[in-house]
């Protein structure tokens, strides 16, 4: 198993320095989307509306440093005088 880091941009920057240990690539993917649909049920998606993107991303390194094997963006549009 190895070690990933999730790193979350949203108007602050935080990154991780614990990470979590998962057997696979793949496994590393599902849960930086889970952890992303956490992130917008839990208020993230309110930024979103306001023009501001927000965006996570794994690595094999603490901090942010390290090669990045996930990257996350997400961003929202309203359209005027729609509810």
């Amino acid at each position: 198993m190895a070690r990933y880091y999730f790193h979350v941009q949203d108007g602050r920057t935080t990154l991780d320095d614990e990470g979590m240990d998962f057997p696979t690539l793949d496994a590393v993917r599902a849960a930086a989307v889970a952890y992303s649909g956490e992130l917008l049920r839990e208020g993230a998606d309110a930024a979103l509306f306001t023009g501001h993107s927000w965006r996570l991303w794994v690595t094999d390194e603490p901090e942010g440093k390290g090669k990045t094997v996930c990257d996350l963006h997400f961003s929202a549009s309203h359209s005027a005088g729609k509810p």
